[in-house]
């Protein structure tokens, strides 16, 4: 998704599943904790003021509304967490397994460095 966009300015807007059906509105964003780069959106889809976790990632932003590459039911079937709270690590897991999507590995680490002691220019 288009990361330059404040997410403040998702909130309220319209999302709709990959068929084009309408899901409901974006009542919140989540934020990932180490990036500080909007990471999901919680979709009020009306079923009971249930609030619905979407991955933002590959989802597009099109004339102002959300479109989600999922289906309404995987949507509306998606762990329910809950609003206004932190998603813990474990959380983001069992959300991005219920979408299928994989996580990416942490990158590794540059080894270059490895051996010298601090304050030395030369390997030991």
């Amino acid at each position: 998704m288009q990361t330059d966009i404040d997410p403040r300015h998702l909130i309220g807007r319209k999302a709709f599943d990959r068929n084009g059906t309408r899901i409901g509105t974006i009542d919140e964003i989540y934020l990932d904790d180490a990036t500080g780069v909007p990471e999901w959106a919680a979709i009020r889809t009306g079923l009971f003021s249930r609030d619905a976790f979407v991955p933002l990632e590959p989802s597009e932003l099109i004339d102002g509304a959300l479109h989600v590459p999922f289906e309404r039911t995987l949507i509306r079937d998606a762990p329910d967490f809950g609003v206004g709270r932190h998603l813990s690590p474990e959380q983001e897991l069992q959300l991005y397994h219920h979408y299928g999507l994989d996580i990416a590995a942490p990158p590794a680490l540059d080894d270059r460095d490895f051996g010298k002691l601090a304050g030395r220019d030369k390997q030991v």
